[in-house]
Protein backbone atom coordinates (compact mmCIF):
# COMPACT_ATOMS: atom_id res chain seq x y z
CA UNK A 1 0.00 0.00 0.00
CA UNK A 2 1.23 3.80 -1.09
CA UNK A 3 0.88 5.50 1.99
CA UNK A 4 1.44 9.63 2.21
CA UNK A 5 0.55 12.22 4.46
CA UNK A 6 -2.30 14.87 3.83
CA UNK A 7 -0.84 18.12 5.74
CA UNK A 8 -2.60 20.90 7.39
CA UNK A 9 -1.85 24.37 6.09
CA UNK A 10 -2.19 27.84 7.66
CA UNK A 11 -3.31 31.05 6.18
CA UNK A 12 -0.27 33.25 7.52
CA UNK A 13 -2.67 36.63 6.49
CA UNK A 14 -5.70 36.75 4.81
CA UNK A 15 -6.84 39.76 2.80
CA UNK A 16 -10.13 39.47 0.92
CA UNK A 17 -9.66 42.20 -1.79
CA UNK A 18 -13.64 41.76 -3.48
CA UNK A 19 -15.74 40.04 -4.40
CA UNK A 20 -16.71 38.74 -8.20
CA UNK A 21 -19.21 38.94 -10.72
CA UNK A 22 -19.84 34.83 -10.44
CA UNK A 23 -19.87 35.48 -6.86
CA UNK A 24 -16.73 33.83 -5.99
CA UNK A 25 -13.85 36.89 -3.99
CA UNK A 26 -10.56 37.84 -4.97
CA UNK A 27 -8.13 37.52 -2.16
CA UNK A 28 -4.58 37.70 -0.94
CA UNK A 29 -2.94 35.02 1.17
CA UNK A 30 -0.10 33.26 2.52
CA UNK A 31 0.26 29.57 2.40
CA UNK A 32 2.08 27.74 5.11
CA UNK A 33 1.77 23.95 5.35
CA UNK A 34 2.46 22.29 8.83
CA UNK A 35 3.80 18.59 9.40
CA UNK A 36 0.78 17.45 10.87
CA UNK A 37 -2.51 15.96 8.52
CA UNK A 38 -4.28 13.80 7.70
CA UNK A 39 -2.78 10.25 5.84
CA UNK A 40 -4.59 8.27 3.55
CA UNK A 41 -3.13 5.10 1.72
CA UNK A 42 -3.91 3.51 -1.43
CA UNK A 43 -3.91 -0.10 -3.05
CA UNK A 44 -5.25 -1.11 -6.32
CA UNK A 45 -8.70 -2.46 -7.00
CA UNK A 46 -9.82 -3.98 -10.06
CA UNK A 47 -12.56 -2.89 -12.92
CA UNK A 48 -12.51 1.08 -11.92
CA UNK A 49 -13.59 0.34 -8.52
CA UNK A 50 -13.28 3.31 -5.68
CA UNK A 51 -13.77 2.73 -2.29
CA UNK A 52 -12.92 5.00 1.26
CA UNK A 53 -13.07 2.99 4.57
CA UNK A 54 -13.71 4.27 6.74
CA UNK A 55 -16.39 6.70 4.93
CA UNK A 56 -16.56 10.22 6.76
CA UNK A 57 -19.42 10.51 8.87
CA UNK A 58 -22.69 12.55 7.90
CA UNK A 59 -20.73 12.85 4.60
CA UNK A 60 -22.19 11.10 1.70
CA UNK A 61 -19.80 9.42 -0.44
CA UNK A 62 -20.33 11.46 -3.60
CA UNK A 63 -19.68 15.24 -1.91
CA UNK A 64 -16.35 13.67 -0.73
CA UNK A 65 -13.58 15.16 -2.10
CA UNK A 66 -11.22 11.77 -2.34
CA UNK A 67 -14.04 10.21 -4.02
CA UNK A 68 -14.72 12.82 -6.21
CA UNK A 69 -10.92 13.92 -6.80
CA UNK A 70 -10.23 9.79 -8.11
CA UNK A 71 -13.27 9.90 -9.93
CA UNK A 72 -12.28 13.03 -12.16
CA UNK A 73 -8.77 11.51 -12.28
CA UNK A 74 -10.56 8.29 -13.91
CA UNK A 75 -12.68 10.13 -16.09
CA UNK A 76 -10.30 13.14 -17.52
CA UNK A 77 -7.92 10.44 -18.59
CA UNK A 78 -9.77 7.68 -19.01
CA UNK A 79 -8.06 5.11 -16.70
CA UNK A 80 -9.89 1.85 -15.94
CA UNK A 81 -8.25 1.34 -12.71
CA UNK A 82 -9.57 1.15 -9.62
CA UNK A 83 -8.50 2.14 -6.22
CA UNK A 84 -9.05 1.06 -2.50
CA UNK A 85 -8.20 4.55 -0.24
CA UNK A 86 -7.73 4.36 3.28
CA UNK A 87 -8.55 7.52 5.34
CA UNK A 88 -6.82 8.31 8.92
CA UNK A 89 -8.65 11.69 9.47
CA UNK A 90 -6.91 14.15 12.32
CA UNK A 91 -7.78 17.49 10.90
CA UNK A 92 -11.29 18.96 11.94
CA UNK A 93 -13.93 19.65 9.12
CA UNK A 94 -14.57 23.05 9.57
CA UNK A 95 -11.27 23.99 10.94
CA UNK A 96 -9.93 26.11 8.31
CA UNK A 97 -7.01 23.57 7.93
CA UNK A 98 -8.06 22.79 4.38
CA UNK A 99 -8.10 19.26 5.61
CA UNK A 100 -10.62 18.20 2.45
CA UNK A 101 -9.08 20.18 -0.14
CA UNK A 102 -5.23 18.47 1.58
CA UNK A 103 -6.91 14.69 1.03
CA UNK A 104 -8.11 15.85 -2.41
CA UNK A 105 -4.54 17.22 -3.70
CA UNK A 106 -3.15 14.11 -1.92
CA UNK A 107 -5.45 11.20 -3.81
CA UNK A 108 -4.52 13.09 -7.07
CA UNK A 109 -0.74 13.12 -6.49
CA UNK A 110 -1.10 9.51 -4.93
CA UNK A 111 -3.19 7.93 -8.04
CA UNK A 112 -1.08 9.84 -10.76
CA UNK A 113 1.46 7.40 -9.19
CA UNK A 114 -0.32 4.30 -8.60
CA UNK A 115 -2.00 4.16 -11.79
CA UNK A 116 1.40 5.39 -13.91
CA UNK A 117 -0.49 8.70 -15.74
CA UNK A 118 2.39 10.72 -15.99
CA UNK A 119 0.40 13.91 -15.54
CA UNK A 120 2.05 16.50 -14.70
CA UNK A 121 2.38 18.82 -11.78
CA UNK A 122 0.55 22.04 -13.27
CA UNK A 123 -2.39 19.54 -15.09
CA UNK A 124 -3.09 18.28 -12.10
CA UNK A 125 -2.90 21.17 -10.13
CA UNK A 126 -5.88 22.82 -12.86
CA UNK A 127 -7.85 19.45 -12.17
CA UNK A 128 -7.71 20.29 -8.44
CA UNK A 129 -9.03 23.61 -8.99
CA UNK A 130 -12.48 22.11 -10.05
CA UNK A 131 -12.82 20.85 -6.47
CA UNK A 132 -11.92 23.63 -5.07
CA UNK A 133 -9.51 26.98 -4.62
CA UNK A 134 -7.49 25.41 -2.39
CA UNK A 135 -6.57 22.45 -3.51
CA UNK A 136 -3.86 23.59 -6.33
CA UNK A 137 -1.77 24.43 -3.73
CA UNK A 138 -1.38 21.45 -1.77
CA UNK A 139 -0.69 19.64 -5.29
CA UNK A 140 1.99 22.01 -5.71
CA UNK A 141 3.59 21.30 -2.64
CA UNK A 142 5.12 24.69 -2.30
CA UNK A 143 4.26 27.88 0.45
CA UNK A 144 3.02 30.22 -1.34
CA UNK A 145 1.34 33.48 -1.94
CA UNK A 146 -1.63 32.97 -3.01
CA UNK A 147 -4.22 36.18 -5.58
CA UNK A 148 -7.37 35.63 -6.79
CA UNK A 149 -9.41 33.02 -5.70
CA UNK A 150 -6.64 31.60 -4.30
CA UNK A 151 -5.48 30.13 -7.45
CA UNK A 152 -2.62 32.70 -8.56
CA UNK A 153 0.42 30.98 -6.88
CA UNK A 154 4.12 32.83 -5.95
CA UNK A 155 6.14 30.50 -4.76
CA UNK A 156 7.22 31.90 -0.79
CA UNK A 157 9.71 31.41 2.37
CA UNK A 158 8.34 32.43 5.12
CA UNK A 159 10.03 31.56 8.55
CA UNK A 160 9.26 27.97 9.79
CA UNK A 161 8.44 28.31 13.49
CA UNK A 162 6.80 25.97 15.79
CA UNK A 163 3.14 26.34 15.91
CA UNK A 164 0.49 25.76 18.77
CA UNK A 165 -2.70 25.12 16.34
CA UNK A 166 -5.81 24.90 18.40
CA UNK A 167 -9.75 24.09 17.92
CA UNK A 168 -12.40 25.32 20.01
CA UNK A 169 -14.49 22.31 19.00
CA UNK A 170 -17.00 23.72 16.60
CA UNK A 171 -17.24 23.95 12.75
CA UNK A 172 -17.41 26.67 10.65
CA UNK A 173 -19.15 26.92 7.31
CA UNK A 174 -17.13 28.85 4.67
CA UNK A 175 -19.45 29.51 2.73
CA UNK A 176 -21.47 31.07 5.57
CA UNK A 177 -18.45 33.63 6.13
CA UNK A 178 -17.89 34.44 2.17
CA UNK A 179 -21.94 35.21 2.10
CA UNK A 180 -22.32 37.64 5.03
CA UNK A 181 -22.84 41.07 3.82
CA UNK A 182 -20.98 42.29 6.90
CA UNK A 183 -17.85 40.33 5.99
CA UNK A 184 -14.92 42.98 4.82
CA UNK A 185 -13.96 42.69 1.11
CA UNK A 186 -12.12 46.06 0.27
CA UNK A 187 -8.81 45.04 1.32
CA UNK A 188 -6.73 46.91 -0.94
CA UNK A 189 -4.31 44.90 -2.87
CA UNK A 190 -0.45 45.41 -2.49
CA UNK A 191 2.26 43.46 -3.46
CA UNK A 192 3.79 40.26 -1.14
CA UNK A 193 6.90 42.82 -0.04
CA UNK A 194 4.26 45.63 1.14
CA UNK A 195 2.11 42.60 2.76
CA UNK A 196 5.16 41.00 4.41
CA UNK A 197 6.15 44.90 6.24
CA UNK A 198 2.44 44.92 7.65
CA UNK A 199 1.09 43.46 10.76
CA UNK A 200 -0.56 40.36 9.58
CA UNK A 201 -4.06 39.94 10.08
CA UNK A 202 -7.45 37.95 8.76
CA UNK A 203 -10.31 39.64 7.22
CA UNK A 204 -12.74 36.65 8.27
CA UNK A 205 -11.64 36.92 11.82
CA UNK A 206 -13.75 39.83 13.07
CA UNK A 207 -17.18 38.23 11.82
CA UNK A 208 -15.99 34.38 13.01
CA UNK A 209 -15.88 36.01 16.49
CA UNK A 210 -18.59 37.69 16.26
CA UNK A 211 -20.62 34.61 15.26
CA UNK A 212 -18.66 32.33 17.10
CA UNK A 213 -18.12 32.96 20.62
CA UNK A 214 -16.10 30.30 21.49
CA UNK A 215 -13.57 31.72 18.45
CA UNK A 216 -13.57 35.03 19.98
CA UNK A 217 -12.50 33.62 23.56
CA UNK A 218 -9.88 31.35 22.55
CA UNK A 219 -7.89 33.72 20.72
CA UNK A 220 -8.09 35.85 23.85
CA UNK A 221 -6.99 33.38 25.89
CA UNK A 222 -3.82 31.99 23.27
CA UNK A 223 -2.83 36.41 22.64
CA UNK A 224 -1.63 36.17 26.83
CA UNK A 225 1.19 34.05 25.69
CA UNK A 226 1.82 34.89 22.10
CA UNK A 227 0.33 36.67 18.83
CA UNK A 228 -2.80 34.51 17.87
CA UNK A 229 -4.69 34.65 14.86
CA UNK A 230 -7.47 32.33 12.91
CA UNK A 231 -6.57 30.66 9.84
CA UNK A 232 -9.16 30.64 7.31
CA UNK A 233 -12.59 30.58 7.76
CA UNK A 234 -11.48 29.33 11.26
CA UNK A 235 -12.59 28.01 13.51
CA UNK A 236 -8.76 27.20 14.09
CA UNK A 237 -6.30 29.46 15.52
CA UNK A 238 -2.46 29.52 15.84
CA UNK A 239 0.27 31.37 17.48
CA UNK A 240 3.98 30.45 16.58
CA UNK A 241 6.57 29.80 18.89
CA UNK A 242 10.52 30.05 18.71
CA UNK A 243 10.61 26.28 20.04
CA UNK A 244 8.55 23.11 20.61
CA UNK A 245 8.53 23.01 24.08
CA UNK A 246 7.38 26.33 24.63
CA UNK A 247 4.46 25.74 22.30
CA UNK A 248 3.68 22.12 23.91
CA UNK A 249 3.59 24.32 27.49
CA UNK A 250 0.88 26.48 26.31
CA UNK A 251 -0.67 23.48 24.60
CA UNK A 252 -1.11 21.57 27.82
CA UNK A 253 -2.32 24.24 29.31
CA UNK A 254 -5.19 25.08 27.27
CA UNK A 255 -8.73 25.27 28.07
CA UNK A 256 -11.14 22.60 28.85
CA UNK A 257 -13.01 21.35 25.56
CA UNK A 258 -10.16 22.69 23.29
CA UNK A 259 -8.13 20.17 21.06
CA UNK A 260 -5.14 20.98 19.95
CA UNK A 261 -1.39 19.92 18.29
CA UNK A 262 2.29 21.26 17.80
CA UNK A 263 3.62 21.32 14.90
CA UNK A 264 6.68 22.72 12.45
CA UNK A 265 6.01 25.56 9.62
CA UNK A 266 7.03 23.65 5.96
CA UNK A 267 7.74 25.35 3.17
CA UNK A 268 8.34 22.52 1.34
CA UNK A 269 4.79 20.10 2.21
CA UNK A 270 5.71 16.93 3.63
CA UNK A 271 3.56 15.37 0.87
CA UNK A 272 6.63 16.11 -1.33
CA UNK A 273 9.21 15.33 1.66
CA UNK A 274 7.16 11.62 1.59
CA UNK A 275 7.66 11.14 -2.11
CA UNK A 276 10.98 12.26 -2.39
CA UNK A 277 12.07 9.69 0.30
CA UNK A 278 10.07 7.19 -1.78
CA UNK A 279 11.86 8.04 -4.91
CA UNK A 280 14.82 7.99 -3.20
CA UNK A 281 14.17 4.25 -1.37
CA UNK A 282 12.84 2.63 -5.38
CA UNK A 283 14.61 4.86 -7.77
CA UNK A 284 13.28 3.06 -10.53
CA UNK A 285 9.39 3.48 -9.96
CA UNK A 286 7.46 6.09 -12.06
CA UNK A 287 8.19 9.41 -10.65
CA UNK A 288 6.02 11.59 -12.62
CA UNK A 289 3.94 14.14 -9.91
Amino acid sequence: MMVLPAPAKLNLFLYITGRRDDGYHNLQTLFQFVDHGDSLGFEPAPDGELSLHPALPGVAEEQNLIIKAARLLQHHTGCTQGARIHLTKRLPMGGGLGGGSSDAATTLVALNRLWQLGLPTEQLAQLGLTLGADVPVFIRGQAAFAEGVGDILTPAHPPEPWYLVLHPEIEVATAAVFNDPELTRNSPVLSLQQRLALPWQNDCEPLVKKHHPEVAKLLGWLLEYAPSRMTGTGACIFASFGSREKAEQTLAKAPEGTRGFVAKGCNLSPLFSALQKMDAATPSSNTAT
